[in-house]
Parts: structure tokens; C-alpha cells; sequence
């Protein structure tokens, strides 16, 4: 049975942990996200580092899909959203600790319905010998 991905609900609860510890939250998000409508002139290295806390941003949404917020970068006011999963990270701005976020994190395990035939893959195949 598949279950949802947990990444928006790990990046709600690591939010909510960090502005509950007076602290700022800042999100690193892969700009190079298709559908990503972020400040392309802050982004380094196809990454762009957002501040997310409640002073930085109006309407903020985490949602399961999207984070969409309104801010303003260089007095300009702009609408500013992309998926879930083009967030790598969320942390406190003061002290680094949060959580880090990567493609994986939501690859459901494999199938434990029993021994896989891996021989053709030319992956190591280990049995349990009694």
C-alpha cells in the first residue's frame, strides 16, 4: 500500500519547531525546479536560500504540493512558490539545525514479497543459507 510523501509534512513540523524557538527559519530550494517562480537574482549555484519566518513573508502556504508565500526582494513585492520537493532543506538561520531533504527520502521501499531474481541485473544476490 503507498502511503503520501512525508517531506510536506517534515517541512511543516521542522517550521513550526524552529519559529517556536524564536528562531528564523530559511529554506534552500533547487532553483533549477522547472516550476519553480523564485528571484532569479539571488540564485548561486542553482540554489537560492528564502527566508520563510513570519516577519520575511505574508501569506505563507505549506502545502502538500507547493510553498507559495508573498515577499520582497529589493523593496520589489513578489509571489513566490514552488513544489515540495524542490525544497533540500529547512533550518534555523541562528544555529543550523533542521533537516536536510533529498530525492530518496520519499522512494518507497522495494516489495518484500520475496527473493528478487537479481542474477540478470549483474547486482550481488546474497542468500540466507541454513
Amino acid at each position: 500500500m503507498s502511503m503520501t510523501p512525508s517531506q510536506p509534512y517534515l517541512l511543516r513540523a521542522i517550521y513550526d519547531w524552529i519559529v517556536d524557538n524564536q528562531m528564523t527559519p530559511y529554506v534552500l530550494v533547487n532553483a533549477e525546479n522547472d516550476a519553480a517562480y523564485i528571484p532569479r537574482d539571488y540564485v548561486e549555484n542553482g540554489k537560492i536560500v528564502l527566508n520563510v519566518g513570519p516577519i520575511a513573508v505574508n501569506a505563507l502556504e505549506l502545502g502538500n504540493d507547493y510553498v507559495a508565500f508573498n515577499a520582497r526582494f529589493a523593496g520589489k513585492p513578489m509571489e513566490v512558490s514552488f513544489p515540495v520537493n524542490a525544497v533540500l532543506a529547512i533550518y534555523a538561520k541562528e544555529n543550523g539545525q533542521g533537516m536536510v531533504f533529498n530525492e530518496a527520502d520519499d522512494t518507497p521501499p522495494p516489495d518484500d514479497d520475496g527473493p528478487d531474481d537479481d542474477s540478470k541485473s549483474g547486482k550481488p544476490n546474497l542468500k540466507l543459507v541454513k
